[in-house]
């Protein structure tokens, strides 16, 4: 737990540049301890990184006028996911460069990925720092989330690539807590990921990178291992009593090669746990939206499987 503090101390402070070249903390025996004070350097132009700024300013603008960070996480982040909603769908939203990974939002268009993660991030943020914020805050809550340790190496195998890889990274952080398996009816499952050492052509890294391959399998290997738990839909509507706004919500699938198939967020309306995500299907906009109750999503298509339930905390 000491070890713990100390790490999440030296992430806090390295976020946002705080002008000490190193930081004192006192550990739990009472001992001082240094702590160099270093931030992740952008490796990629802003421009590349970050897109659709005015979006961003307005929804912070909003979310100062409205003292958002005065509620919950939950609850917070779901006041950002909805005015995100309408935003146009796009795919492999955050293949930016041919060999140097960075952070990437980009507010013009989503994927399901990129959609929770964006809110989250504003979310974060709000209560992380205080006022003016700047797209590189924003980027630096997106690193915390979504790549391994919280840290960005420039390499493409830094980030990753599986929910559940990233669900169980996070909780080990103490981040975000996976509530799946404490609610009544989750069972455990296994599959074997291949997905991006077998579809490597579809991926802009990889495709330009085929070194990466071999390492990639290795974490799909270990992502394969495991312990994965998911609500089965037959016992969806009983379990969204459990579920609360701003819940991370990842649909599971039942194919062989893969554990979930999209994600999104829960936000409760009239005691229902919904749906909000963004959709690649033509008949609902290609675009991010509040969809039905989550039992009904689940219904709705014969290979949804069931879903898995993260909950985020603040940093």
């Amino acid at each position: 737990m000491i070890r713990f503090r100390i790490v999440s101390l030296l992430t806090a402070f390295a976020l946002f540049g705080c002008m000490s070249p190193t930081i004192s903390t006192t550990s739990g025996n009472g001992k001082k301890v240094q702590i160099l004070n270093k931030s992740s350097a952008q490796r990629l132009p802003l421009s590349t990184v970050f897109k659709g700024e005015s979006k961003f300013h307005a929804i912070v603008a909003k979310a100062e006028r409205e003292n958002w960070r005065s509620l919950p996480i939950g609850d917070r982040t779901i006041r950002v996911a909805r005015e995100l909603t309408g935003t146009p769908y796009v795919n492999y939203s955050l293949e930016a460069d041919n060999h140097t990974e960075a952070p990437v939002v980009n507010f013009n268009a989503m994927d399901c990925w990129t959609f929770y993660e964006n809110a989250l991030a504003i979310s974060r943020m709000l209560v992380a720092k205080p006022s003016p914020y700047q797209p590189e805050d924003m980027l630096k809550m997106i690193e915390i989330e979504r790549y391994r340790n919280g840290v960005c190496t420039g390499n493409y195998l830094s980030r990753m690539h599986h929910l559940e890889e990233v669900f169980y990274d996070n909780q080990r952080r103490n981040l975000a807590k996976n509530i799946t398996p404490q609610i009544p009816g989750a069972v455990r499952i296994h599959r074997e990921i291949h997905e991006m050492t077998v579809q490597w052509r579809n991926y802009r890294y990889l495709k330009n990178n085929p070194s990466l391959i071999t390492p990639m399998g290795k974490i799909e290997a270990r992502v394969s291992r495991l312990p994965v738990y998911h609500i089965p839909k037959d016992k969806a509507r009983a379990a969204e009593a459990y579920l609360q706004n701003g819940d991370i919500c990842a649909i599971t699938t039942t194919a062989h090669d893969a554990y979930t198939s999209h994600v999104g967020l829960i936000v409760k309306i009239n005691g229902r746990a919904y749906f909000t995500h963004a959709t690649s299907e033509r008949d609902k906009g290609r675009m991010t939206i509040i969809d039905r109750p989550i039992t009904d999503y689940l219904y709705g298509k014969s290979k949804h499987a069931g879903m898995i339930i993260c909950r985020p905390q603040d940093l």
